[in-house]
């Protein structure tokens, strides 16, 4: 319940009009207020949720997998992707940290 929760909370804040707050910041008040109004104060999902369910369902879309079973990914898309992603970091944000060898 609180995945669907949360991913519900996520998709009415990016359809919301307004400021430029984060969608995943908008997503993660609006489950905190639709949570606490079940009872479940303490279930209240952090931000840093909202940001991993958002990278994961990307991931698995771009790799070709079912973000909801994680199955049927093609691997070397997934290879590429993150080989991709350190790239970015070590070479624009200056991330110390060595991306996967080229095949």
């Amino acid at each position: 319940m609180r995945i669907t929760a949360a991913e519900g909370s996520l998709a009415r804040a990016s359809c919301a009009k307004g400021s430029r707050r984060s969608t995943a910041e908008e997503a993660a008040k609006q489950t905190a207020e639709d949570m606490q109004a079940i009872g479940e104060d303490d279930a209240t999902p952090v931000l840093q949720y909202f940001a991993s369910v958002v990278h994961q369902r990307m991931y698995c879309l771009i790799c070709g997998a079912d973000p909801d079973t994680l199955d049927g990914g093609n691997p070397d898309i997934a290879y590429h992707v993150i080989r991709n992603s350190q790239n970015i970091a070590k070479h624009h944000w200056s991330a110390d940290i060595e991306p996967y060898p080229p095949r």
